[in-house]
């Protein structure tokens, strides 16, 4: 019996072509796409298939004035750095990939967290 693959999801090849805008950085999480830098998680593609973009104060008010949208809830609580980026949004590149070059340096910034090893 051959295995088939499972479908690529618009919004999982939206989130890849985004993520391949900084050379050298890579989509995390088969079930739960993600980057992160040093233990530090800072875009998040949730299965609601909504994209969560972790932003700088300053930047993440701009960004919620400029695209109407609100901080990402996941599971009833709400994540205070990150913001929900409108579907719209996703399908545009190349004005996304300022917010995750943001995001990318904001990450950068931020102490490394220790991350458990798989025994």
């Amino acid at each position: 019996m051959a295995l088939t693959k499972k479908p690529v999801l618009p919004q999982v090849a939206l989130y890849d072509r985004l993520i391949a805008t900084i050379p050298g950085l890579e989509r995390k999480g088969d079930n739960n796409p993600h980057t992160s830098l040093n233990g530090n998680m800072f875009t998040l593609l949730h299965q609601s298939r909504t994209l969560a973009i972790r932003l700088p104060d300053g930047k993440r008010e701009e960004f919620l004035k400029k695209h109407k949208t609100t901080l990402f809830e996941a599971y009833g609580a709400v994540m205070k750095e990150y913001v929900s980026v409108p579907a719209a949004l996703l399908k545009k590149t190349k004005e996304l990939q300022k917010y995750l070059e943001l995001s990318h340096a904001y990450a950068k910034t931020l102490k490394p967290k220790l991350t458990k090893k798989k025994s």
